[in-house]
């Protein structure tokens, strides 16, 4: 590969992205889900935003992490230090001075300059933001009495700083906007009565249980080939994990949850480092998912470091937590659990004239971390092939097939989900799962309506693992010539139903673009059912939990085992796609094809497809694979 190759096209999928985003759009929201207009923000009102900046030679920035991880070329491994990626891709000195410049003019004061020079942190008022930015700030209050401001509609940068500035984090104080992606058997069992998993611990000696739904990170390692790796001495010795999320957790219950699975750890690995002001501990399995996330990836690499990176659940929070990871570059592995649907960024209103700004915003989070080394995961969420039916459920929303964003970024590892076989103990038998399959609540028809009649036919839509075709990121070259890659679907209307079971009154949301040749995901896979799930240790939550599953479990996992893989090579292994995606890694091996199953629509094939994507892993045998 040369060093011209990119490993996808930013020009054109922004085109693409322009082309596609006014196609039934209700900027004005719906009565279901708009939230109430307060009237124009006090002016003294006081905000802390973040404005992200434009990377400088986006393609020639592709161009250097695809020569990082070829073999071939001389730049193989050669990552960059942050300095090295801020001299070659970020704003001048000179830039940065426009941008503060203009808002020190109106007095706005700047509080920090991220070390990468992608994000400058900045408070004022909501007067001198206006102004800032053409917009008016309003105040909303929410379906949950929650008040928050944001844009009445667009706004926009001056004319001077358009070049520079990419998008403005903040104005919008929305909290809650992103969810968690874990999943219980307890809630699904609970209407019905129905049988779930009861928590049980490894005897003595063993850091594995073998009972589904008390698994625990010894039980991965038996299932996807890791313990060569721990026979061998790799053990996360000299490796940092990073978790990006989105609520603090008490470290005392991961050292608990490692020190009951029989794993001997540093009483000192893990730094917590609060972004924005993060730190909170919440509920609604936010606390929950942090402290699932740490259990899993460090209970897989034991000896490995761990920095926890928290922010508040807002839009600035959540690409700051981001940059502040990257920026900082001390961890070798980062993964994120948290996520929204991809489609959300076409239709909020009053967020930007390009909404879908925000993704790219991400993404180059996400190029810098690949061009610095760092290897990234992301959960690609529990709602099967219907991603934005997990928080707007379906009948009174319509299923449409939609996937869940950073998961859908080029540069992230999209992890999503299967079952592990075996029998599943029901209220009135046992559902039998013959093979690993791909990860979705559609098994358990047949029994449904055999135990509870025809109107509990899907009764569990759409809890499954994530998967399907990104409307926003064109198929990137990895992927490109890969046998199984699909285009996005027709007839894809997201419409709402606000007299249901009344179907003749409905609003059309979105159409959702079809034959797009777009991004598939997942790539890889790992057990994240429930009813074949995990254990979790959060006094939080009271203590010792089981049936817990989800994409969640699937994204940390993948971070404590690549870093043992990147302990095993002695260097940081970077952007995983190409080496994941080569003939090498299946010829020997290192991917287990899933052909059976499915996550409501896309179902286990030979091959590539959107339901398992590339297949399960065998850790030692990808260890080997990969130069």
């Amino acid at each position: 590969m040369s060093l011209r190759k990119r490993l996808f096209h930013l020009s054109s999928t922004l085109a693409l992205a322009a082309a596609t985003i006014g196609i039934g759009v209700a900027r004005a929201g719906t009565p279901a889900i708009a939230p109430q207009d307060l009237g124009a923000t006090a002016a003294a009102t006081t905000e802390t935003v973040s404005i992200v900046l434009k990377l400088r030679h986006p393609e020639q920035l592709d161009a250097y992490i695809a020569a990082t991880v070829d073999p071939k070329s001389p730049f193989y491994h050669r990552f960059l230090s942050v300095e090295q990626f801020r001299s070659r891709f970020a704003p001048s000195d000179w830039e940065i001075g426009q941008v503060t410049d203009h808002l020190r003019g109106l007095g706005i004061v700047i509080n920090e300059i991220y070390s990468d020079h992608l994000v400058i942190k900045a408070t004022g008022t909501a007067a001198q933001f206006n102004q800032a930015f053409t917009t008016t700030l309003h105040d909303y209050v929410d379906k949950k009495g929650r008040v928050f401001h944001r844009p009445e509609g667009d706004h926009g940068v001056p004319g001077h700083l358009r070049d520079i500035v990419l998008y403005v984090a903040g104005l919008n104080t929305q909290t809650s906007q992103f969810l968690p992606h874990n999943s219980t058997a307890q809630r699904s069992g609970d209407a019905l009565g129905e049988a779930v998993p009861q928590v049980v611990l490894p005897i003595p000696g063993s850091t594995a249980t073998g009972v589904p739904g008390s698994y625990t990170t010894g039980d991965v390692a038996n299932f996807y080939g890791v313990n060569p790796l721990y026979a061998k001495g790799v053990t996360g010795s000299g490796r940092t994990i990073g978790i990006a999320t989105l609520a603090n957790f008490l470290p005392s219950d991961a050292y608990y949850y490692w020190s009951q699975i029989g794993l001997q750890v540093n009483p000192n690995r893990i730094q917590q480092v609060h972004v924005d002001g993060g730190g909170e501990l919440s509920g609604a399995a936010g606390s929950g998912e942090t402290t699932l996330d740490v259990q899993q990836s460090g209970g897989l690499a034991p000896d490995a470091k761990l920095v926890i990176y928290d922010a508040p659940n807002t839009e600035a929070g959540f690409i700051d937590v981001f940059y502040k990871a990257v920026s900082d570059n001390v961890v070798d592995t980062l993964s994120v659990s948290w996520g929204s649907p991809e489609i959300y960024n076409f239709l909020i209103p009053g967020v930007s004239t390009d909404t879908q700004a925000v993704l790219v915003a991400y993404h180059q989070a996400f190029a810098e971390a690949a061009v610095q080394g760092i290897s990234t995961f992301a959960a690609t969420g529990d709602s099967g092939a219907y991603d934005t039916n997990r928080s707007l459920p379906y009948p009174y929303f319509a299923k449409i097939l939609t996937v869940d964003s950073p998961a859908s970024d080029p540069y992230i590892i999209a992890a999503g989900g299967t079952t592990l076989p075996g029998p599943i103990a029901r209220r009135y038998g046992t559902v039998n799962v013959p093979t690993e399959q791909v990860w979705g609540w559609s098994y358990f028809n047949p029994y449904m309506v055999s135990n509870y009649g025809p109107a509990y036919l899907d009764y569990y839509f759409a809890t499954g693992g994530g998967g399907g075709v990104s409307v926003f990121w064109h198929t990137p070259d990895y992927q490109d010539e890969f046998r199984g890659i699909r285009s996005s679907e027709p007839n894809q209307v997201w419409s709402y139903f606000p007299a249901f079971p009344d179907t003749t009154v409905k609003q059309d949301l979105y159409t959702v673009p079809a034959h797009v040749r777009g991004r598939n995901l997942p790539d890889v896979s790992l057990n994240s059912d429930p009813y074949t799930g995990y254990l979790v240790y959060s006094t939080t939550d009271g203590g010792w939990l089981g049936g817990y599953g989800g994409t969640s479990f699937a994204a940390p996992q993948l971070n404590g085992i690549f870093a043992l893989i990147s302990q095993a090579k002695g260097s940081r292994l970077g952007l995983l796609h190409p080496q994941l995606y080569s003939h090498k890694a299946q010829r020997q091996s290192g991917l287990r094809d899933i052909t059976a199953g499915d996550n409501w629509f896309y179902t286990g094939v030979a091959g590539y497809d959107p339901g398992a994507g590339l297949g399960t892993i065998d850790a030692s045998l990808l260890a080997e694979a990969i130069r």
